[in-house]
């Protein structure tokens, strides 16, 4: 059976090559104005163009009448959705001025979460999860990467990444797995943190691996948590377990991770609000990813935003997320990325586009399968009532997402009560 979705206003295809998008590539959304979209029973994109002439050559077609703006499905590839309960304790303390950096030597944090996730089950892990997921599709996303790295001990970091594992199948976004094992320094390591990366490298990795548990390795690379040394160790015994590099690099101070990123090879270096001009010039000599995160420093308060326009001028191929997380960034709209994507990083309304589809299925190597509307790709498709593609970075505040379809199956939790905040 084929389905025709008809009646947009615009079709935003974002069709193109199947891979990184960089420089002028990231303005070319090649829109079809009401345009129509067919897919068929195997999830799977069969045919783009005018309504009348889908219509016509497929004259048995279940057809689906639309309203608003048909983009291609959201790709959020950085997140850390897995963890337990909010850090508001986190939050009322930046307020009161303390730094992130205060907060965390004090116990707060990333440990503070690491505390919590160590007395969960995967059953009340997985729970969690489950519901978050549906604030990530209610806004759009259809593919969301996720972290391990609130565990930072085997069986914790095992336990979520089973979580991860558990939701995978669901009828909600489609889930890539990463081990961030070398998230964080544990307290009980502080006074050698290369002993820690013992048991990262010797008993983590071989147990991820085995498992099946994870398709990326992450390193939070920064000045007082791992050295880019430190980092190449993490990710080069990564590579021989069968697991692709990223890197947390140069976010709050430079330290070469974007150097490191593309020396590894990695599929991206995220974060960057701290980058060199050094990392600039290796991003855009490469295939690697610029991840940016403007939220994040948006909710910590930071003056400082990644270099986005230096970043695109010079030849990287730039994605947006949300780095959905209880401490730094605690929201799941990538809507709201492409906001600040403009007011804040200088991009141009088509490139946070861009950033937020085909960049972002490069950014966890599904750019050939996910992020553009094209014969072929999966039916990934996200449906915002407006009336023009623009309006999507425009407006903030109010979700405009109507209708969400995961490989051609219609997902939008809104036709059922979303649980509280868990």
């Amino acid at each position: 059976m084929t389905t025709i979705l008809l009646g947009a206003k615009q079709l935003v295809t974002c069709s193109g090559p199947p891979r990184l998008r960089r420089g002028s590539e990231m303005s070319e959304l090649n829109i079809i104005e009401k345009g129509a979209v067919a897919f068929g029973s195997d999830g799977k994109i069969s045919a783009v163009g005018p309504a009348d002439e889908l219509y016509r050559q497929n004259p048995d077609a279940e057809v689906v009448e639309i309203e608003g703006v048909l983009f291609p499905g959201f790709v959020d590839c950085h997140t850390h959705a897995v963890f337990g309960a909010a850090r508001t304790a986190d939050h009322e303390r930046r307020a009161r001025g303390i730094s992130y950096m205060e907060i965390a030597a004090a116990g707060g944090g990333i440990l503070s979460s690491v505390r919590d996730v160590r007395e969960r089950t995967v059953e009340d892990l997985t729970a969690l999860l489950r519901n978050r997921l549906s604030w990530l599709v209610a806004n759009g996303t259809t593919t969301v990467e996720i972290k391990s790295g609130y565990g930072l001990e085997t069986s914790a970091e095992l336990r979520q990444l089973e979580a991860i594992k558990a939701v995978s199948g669901d009828e909600s976004p489609a889930v890539v797995p990463t081990f961030l094992g070398a998230h964080e320094v544990p307290p009980e390591f502080r006074a050698n943190p290369d002993e820690y990366l013992d048991i990262v490298v010797n008993e983590m990795l071989p147990a991820v691996s085995e498992r099946g548990l994870a398709r990326f390795c992450d390193v939070f690379c920064e000045p007082g948590v791992f050295t880019p040394d430190q980092a190449r160790r993490v990710l080069g015994a990564a590579v021989q377990h069968g697991l692709v590099p990223k890197i947390h690099a140069d976010e709050l101070e430079g330290s070469g991770g974007a150097e490191l990123a593309v020396e590894l090879g990695a599929a991206s270096a995220d974060h960057l609000a701290a980058i060199s001009y050094e990392g600039v010039s290796a991003l855009a000599n490469s295939e690697t990813t610029a991840v940016l995160l403007p939220g994040t420093m948006m909710y910590l308060g930071g003056r400082g935003q990644a270099p986005a326009r230096r970043l695109i001028a010079g030849g990287a191929g730039v994605a947006l997320s949300t780095d959905f997380n209880p401490g730094s960034s605690p929201g799941t709209s990538l809507p709201f990325m492409t906001t600040l994507g403009v007011s804040q990083l200088q991009m141009l309304p088509a490139e946070t586009i861009i950033a937020i589809t085909a960049n972002g299925a490069a950014a966890v190597g599904e750019a050939a399968t996910r992020g553009q509307i094209a014969p072929g790709y999966r039916a990934d498709l996200t449906l915002v009532a407006i009336e023009d593609w623009r309006e999507l970075p425009y407006w903030y505040g109010t979700n405009f997402v109507s209708e969400v379809w995961v490989a051609g199956t219609p997902c939008h939790p809104r036709r059922r009560s979303v649980d509280s905040l868990g």
